[in-house]
């Protein structure tokens, strides 16, 4: 019988079994190889800080926010066995789905995104932060030379900022508490890797001639930083609001620089995208360019933590006690 990760509580980990699914004449059945255990939104759902009316909008997520839950999303496997009507995979395709960590699974075969040939299982478990990224910088709709603020260098900043010097955007300004995430932000391509100690606004003002920021992307999951932000962008600037909170309260100032610099503030969520491109950039297009970013970003080094499967309950506890010290933490499953 497969094993998976629940959270029966908040901050409270087990590893439960699951059924042996049934394989559907659709269905394929996947073999684990590595996931990738997010410092966002899953564990804002580890400390039972998701808001508890709000349901789950992946089909693999089983429970709900009140726990206990079984919530994740960046698998990476083989798949093992196909069904009579499957034509899309094949046994052994190397693929990346939106799953909780788990042992094995079987999905419907249109779930899966099979990986590039060849490409290192590991580097796979960043195409869920990865559309997360593509998502937020098409949201942002950065020009060539324009300044952007990323506040926030976890995974998904790093990824926005690799991104956003592909775009071509300059200078590239990021801010995070953590050294061990400015260095890796710089390394990712921006040019000023801002701490955040005293009034880092002025910094940003500072190298950008006191004009501020075209674009200021909220990342870090502070509703501090987004105060930041709408302070640090330029006339008729645009925030982009990419951080899910969850049941943490925002307070924000609008009284001065936000109404008077006419700023725009747009959220950021991957399930959609801006009408404007939604008929361009549809769920095939971005898949396909993600696929094409795995092979070509220097991911890799953003693993800086692995555990066994049966030892999840200790990366939780890392991550939750000392996330600054954390890039991409992964769950081995051989």
């Amino acid at each position: 019988m497969p094993d998976a990760v629940w959270f029966g509580a908040p901050q409270r980990v087990e590893i439960r079994q699951e059924p042996a699914a049934p394989l559907g004449a659709d269905d394929v059945r996947i073999r684990s190889l590595v996931s990738g255990v997010s410092a966002g939104s899953e564990l804002l759902v580890y400390r039972g800080a998701a808001p508890r009316e709000l349901q789950p909008d992946l089909p693999t997520v089983r429970g709900d926010f009140g726990f206990p839950i079984k919530f994740a999303y960046a698998s990476v496997g083989r798949v093992v066995e196909v069904g009579s009507n499957v034509t899309l995979l094949t046994v052994g395709d190397l693929v990346f789905v939106h799953h909780p960590h788990q042992t094995e699974y079987v999905v419907p075969a249109k779930t899966p995104v099979r990986l590039p040939q060849g490409l290192p299982p590991d580097v796979g478990v960043f195409a869920a932060n990865l559309e997360t990224a593509v998502t937020v910088v098409l949201d942002a709709h950065p020009r060539l030379g324009e300044s952007v603020l990323v506040a926030g260098q976890g995974v998904v900043g790093l990824l926005i900022t690799m991104l956003l010097r592909k775009a071509g955007a300059t200078p590239i300004v990021t801010a995070d508490l953590h050294e061990r995430r400015r260095s890796a932000s710089a390394a990712a391509g921006a040019n000023h890797a801002l701490g955040v100690d005293g009034d880092f606004v002025d910094a940003v003002l500072e190298v950008t001639d006191g004009r501020g920021v075209d674009i200021a992307v909220e990342v870090s999951g502070s509703p501090a930083a987004l105060q930041a932000c709408i302070d640090a962008a330029a006339f008729a600037g645009t925030v982009v609001v990419a951080s899910w909170y969850g049941t943490r309260d925002v307070s924000l100032s609008l009284g001065g620089r936000f109404h008077r610099r006419r700023l725009r503030v747009v959220s950021s969520q991957v399930s959609t995208l801006d009408p404007a491109l939604a008929p361009r950039w549809d769920r095939a297009r971005r898949t396909a360019l993600v696929s094409a970013l795995l092979q070509e970003l220097p991911l890799t080094e953003l693993i800086t933590h692995r555990f066994p499967f049966d030892q999840a309950s200790a990366a939780y506890e890392l991550l939750d006690r000392d996330a600054g010290e954390c890039l991409q933490v992964v769950l081995d499953y051989v």
